[in-house]
C-alpha cells in the first residue's frame, strides 16, 4: 500500500484556489448586496445573496474606482468576476472586476443596437452638424426646472456673459414621462427662434439617463434646426443624444461655457483692438504727413521748370546733331563698302578672269596633247622595234624560207608533213617560189 500524501492546510487551500480559478475564470452573477464593508484601503467587501444562497465578494480598489455604480446595501447588482478562495480563512469568494445595476445589461444591449442603427442611417454624420454661434444673444435651456443643473448653467452665464438672455423650457429628465416631455420641449425650443439650445441633465445610472437614449428623442434631435449642445450626465456618461446633437459637452457647466463668451476676455480683446486701431491711425497719419512734406519739397517755381526744359531741349538738339552726323558718316562708309563689293562682283572683271583662265586652259590642253602624242609615238616606235625582233620577216631577210602547202596553205613544220610529189610554196624575203617535192629524207635518229 502506497503512502498517501499529507498536505498542510495552506497547501490544501492553495490547490483548491488554483483549481477553482482554472474552472471558473470568469462568471456573471446577479444578486443583492449585504454586509457591505468599506475599509480605509479603498477595497469593498460584501455578501451577494438571493433567496436561497449567498457568496462573499471582494471588490478591490483598482476596479472599484472605475465603476459608476453606487454601492449600497440592499441594491441589486450584476457582478462580473472570477471565483477564488481566500487562503487565510479558507473562504470561498467572488473577486469582482465589474459591477452594474441589475437589468443594466439588457439596457446596454438595447443602447448599442440603437446606436448602430442610427449610425448606419447617418444621424451621427459630421455633415449634419451645425456650428455654434460665436456671440449668441438668446439661448433656450431644455432641462428640469429644479436641481443643480439649471443653477449651475445660470451661474456660469451670470459670471461670464450676463447680457445673454436665458429662457427655460422645462421638462422631466427621468422617468416614464420624460421621453415625451423632452420631445415636446425640443420642438417648442426649436420654434422659439433661439440662437442655440442646451439639452442638459445631471449624472446618474444608465437607467436614470435612459430617456436620452430613446429613439424618439434621437430622431427629434436630428430634426432640430437650431444649433444644439447635449450635456447629459457626467464626463464619462455618453448617451445617444450626445451623438446626434451638434456638439457634446462633458457637463452642463461646460456647455454653458461653450456658449458664453467670457465678458472680461471680450473687454480685454476690445481694448487690445482699440489700442491697435489707435496705433494704426497714428502710423497712417504720420505716413501721410511724411508724404505731404515730400510733395511740398518737390513743388518748384514754373520758371525753374521752364529753364530746365530749355536746357534739356538744347541738350537734345546737340545729341540729335551728333547722332545725325554719326549716322551720315556711317551711311557713307557703308556706301563705300557696297561700291567695293559691287566692283568686285562686276561681270566685266569676271569675264576678263574667265578669258585669262580659258587661254591658260587652251595652252595646257595643247601642251598636254603634244606631250601625249609624243609619248604615244615613242611607245609605237618601241613596239615596232619589238615586233621586228620577233617578226618572221626578219628571219626571211637572213635567207630562210617558209614552206606552205599549195592547196591548203598550211605551214609545213616537219618533214613528216610532206610527201613526194606534193606542190609547196616557198616564201622568201623578196617573193615566193613554187616547188615540188621529189623526195623526203627524214632526219637521222640520234
Amino acid at each position: 500500500m502506497s503512502q498517501q500524501e499529507v498536505l498542510t492546510v495552506s497547501q490544501l487551500n492553495q490547490r483548491a484556489r488554483h483549481l477553482l480559478e482554472d474552472v471558473f475564470p470568469a462568471v456573471v452573477v446577479e444578486g443583492e448586496i449585504s454586509n457591505l464593508a468599506r475599509p480605509a484601503s479603498g477595497h469593498l467587501y460584501f455578501t451577494l445573496k438571493d433567496a436561497g444562497a449567498q457568496i462573499r465578494c471582494a471588490f478591490f480598489r483598482q476596479n472599484a474606482v472605475r465603476s459608476r455604480q453606487q454601492v449600497e446595501n440592499g441594491i441589486k447588482v450584476r457582478l462580473t468576476g472570477r471565483l477564488s478562495i481566500y487562503e487565510g480563512r479558507g473562504d470561498y469568494q467572488l473577486i469582482v472586476s465589474q459591477m452594474e445595476a441589475a437589468g443594466e445589461g439588457a439596457l446596454r444591449a438595447a443602447y448599442e443596437a440603437l446606436k448602430q442603427q442610427l449610425l448606419q442611417e447617418g444621424l451621427f454624420a459630421a455633415e449634419h452638424k451645425q456650428p455654434l454661434p460665436r456671440h449668441p444673444r438668446r439661448i433656450g435651456l431644455v432641462t428640469s426646472p429644479s436641481g443643480a443643473v439649471i443653477r449651475d448653467i445660470i451661474s456660469v452665464f451670470a459670471r461670464r456673459a450676463p447680457h445673454i438672455d436665458l429662457v427655460l423650457v422645462p421638462t422631466a429628465v427621468q422617468g416614464k414621462e420624460a421621453t415625451a416631455q423632452i420631445v415636446h420641449a425640443l420642438q417648442l425650443a426649436d420654434q422659439a427662434g433661439f440662437d442655440a439650445i442646451i439639452l442638459a441633465r445631471g449624472g446618474g445610472s444608465l437607467e436614470d439617463l435612459w430617456c436620452f437614449n430613446e429613439e424618439a428623442v434621437a430622431r427629434c434631435l436630428a430634426r432640430v434646426q437650431t444649433p444644439l449642445i447635449s450635456a447629459i450626465g457626467h464626463e464619462t456618461d455618453t448617451s445617444i443624444s450626445d451623438f446626434v446633437a451638434d456638439v457634446r459637452a462633458p457637463t452642463p457647466t461646460a456647455a454653458a461655457e461653450l456658449l458664453s463668451p467670457d465678458r472680461q476676455q471680450l473687454l480685454m480683446t476690445l481694448q487690445e483692438q482699440k489700442q491697435r486701431l489707435a496705433r494704426r491711425m497714428a502710423e497712417l497719419l504720420q505716413n501721410r504727413q511724411l508724404q505731404l512734406d515730400a510733395q511740398h519739397k518737390r513743388i518748384r517755381h514754373p520758371r525753374e521748370r521752364i529753364e530746365q526744359r530749355m536746357q534739356r531741349l538744347d541738350e537734345l538738339q546737340l545729341r540729335l546733331r551728333r547722332a545725325s552726323e554719326q549716322q551720315l558718316q556711317q551711311a557713307r562708309w557703308q556706301l563705300q563698302q557696297q561700291q567695293q563689293l559691287l566692283d568686285s562682283a562686276s561681270p566685266v572683271l569676271r569675264l576678263q578672269l574667265a578669258q585669262q583662265n580659258l587661254q591658260q586652259l587652251q595652252q595646257h590642253l595643247q601642251q598636254g596633247v603634244q606631250t601625249q602624242l609624243q609619248q604615244h609615238q615613242h611607245s609605237l616606235q618601241q613596239l615596232v622595234r619589238s615586233l621586228q625582233l620577233v617578226s618572221p620577216l626578219a628571219t626571211l631577210d637572213r635567207g630562210y624560207a617558209i614552206l606552205t602547202d599549195h592547196t591548203s596553205n598550211k605551214v609545213i613544220q616537219s618533214a613528216q608533213q610532206a610527201i613526194a610529189g606534193q606542190q609547196l610554196t616557198a616564201r622568201l624575203a623578196d617573193g615566193s617560189l613554187q616547188v615540188k617535192i621529189t623526195a623526203v629524207q627524214p632526219a637521222p635518229v640520234r
